[in-house]
């Protein structure tokens, strides 16, 4: 295992000491630089692990063709921002109010996000609530009724409600919708970028109060047999948060391809390194990939240097001086420079679900430097 930690941190660009032996302060290096402060560690067995998002996937698969295209990875194209990490961020809310009494078919639920899983480095993009109805009844009488309209409010909490206090005093209206429940989810999507830097910034989030009330009924007056019989609605949210970590998205620029056609075993180029990530233990917070063809550069910079090297002109004097010197003058280093990016999706320590682009993960080609 220590092995492959050595190669990881070679190809990753992480310098580290020689005297450093211990496995676990190799994986804090190769941690800091994907970005993360420590190793994920999400909650164990396969009931507690969160569903990907069939977009998620799609962003995912579509990855390896843009990166063919040689396209920016820290331009999330699917929702027209800037970014290289998305987060599919779990509701840690809880019911407060559910299905009783007269009203059969009204909800309070309490939403919260957790928005401190953010590094402070990252720089949020977009965020977007999802809201996903869904109407289901096993009643006889209720599958023969068309399904039911709601009404649909969401509202900001502002501060903690104290004893005695209005509690709509404590609330910004946000939505106010109407929704027709069918076998089917209906969703209901919502930009509150806004919002989030809010509760970033402020470091106060009281969180978000959804109602849901049988359209047209009035709170102030009975309810009638159908708004009483008539089933509560699922209700499921989800926050969708795109944030770009500028330190992994520093522009630059893209080498054109100058492959040899014949190359000697011993001069310098691209050698094949795959990493397999149950090699170094994260295959329980990775999802996908499994692994990822890395390579790594090797190999000599001999006299004359070809043009097929890639040399710059200084290696090139370099190369000459060393074949008059060459215990006095060492040969250019053979070092990447061409990368592709890699896409990763895994969990995080809550469980969410995230898709992170990495710039400069695969070795494309080397030269001489």
């Amino acid at each position: 295992m220590i092995g492959v930690l050595d190669l990881l941190v070679f190809v990753l660009g992480v310098c580290a000491l020689p005297s450093v032996e211990d496995t676990n302060s190799q994986e804090r290096l190769l941690l800091a630089a994907m970005g993360l402060s420590e190793r994920p560690r999400p909650a164990e067995g396969p009931r507690a692990r969160r569903h990907v998002p069939p977009a998620f996937w799609k962003m995912f698969r579509k990855s390896d063709h843009v990166q063919a295209q040689e396209s920016d990875p820290c331009t999330v194209s699917e929702y027209g921002v800037r970014g290289n990490i998305i987060r599919y961020v779990q509701d840690q809310g809880r019911l407060v109010s559910g299905p009783g009494g007269a009203c059969a078919a009204c909800v309070d639920q309490h939403l919260f996000f957790n928005m401190s899983i953010l590094e402070s480095v990252e720089v949020l993009s977009l965020a977007r609530l999802h809201l996903h109805f869904l109407w289901r009844s096993s009643s006889p009488m209720a599958l023969l009724q068309a399904p039911p309209t709601i009404s649909a409010v969401l509202y900001k909490v502002v501060r903690a409600t104290l004893k005695g206090v209005d509690p709509r005093a404590n609330r910004r209206l946000l939505l106010s919708q109407t929704v027709q429940l069918l076998s089917e989810p209906v969703s209901v999507t919502l930009d509150v970028t806004l919002l989030t830097d809010c509760w970033r910034r402020l470091a106060r989030n009281y969180g978000l109060l959804l109602e849901l009330r049988p359209f047209g009924a009035d709170p102030q007056k009975p309810l009638t047999p159908f708004e009483s019989s008539s089933p509560a609605p699922l209700v499921r949210a989800s926050l969708v948060v795109v944030s770009l970590n500028p330190n992994q998205c520093r522009s630059r620029q893209r080498r054109s391809a100058i492959r040899p056609l014949v190359s000697p075993s011993n001069v310098c180029k691209a050698r094949r390194l795959y990493i397999d990530f149950k090699d170094v233990g994260w295959q329980d917070w990775i999802i996908a990939p499994q692994g990822y063809l890395a390579n790594y550069c090797h190999g000599e910079c001999p006299f004359p240097l070809s043009e097929s090297l890639n040399g710059t002109n200084h290696a090139i004097l370099q190369t000459l001086v060393h074949s008059l010197d060459p215990h006095g003058t060492p040969q250019p280093c053979c070092v990447p420079i061409r990368f592709s990016p890699v896409s990763m999706l895994y969990y995080d320590n809550n469980d969410n679900v995230v898709l992170r682009h990495y710039q400069d993960m695969v070795v494309d080609e080397c030269g001489c430097r």
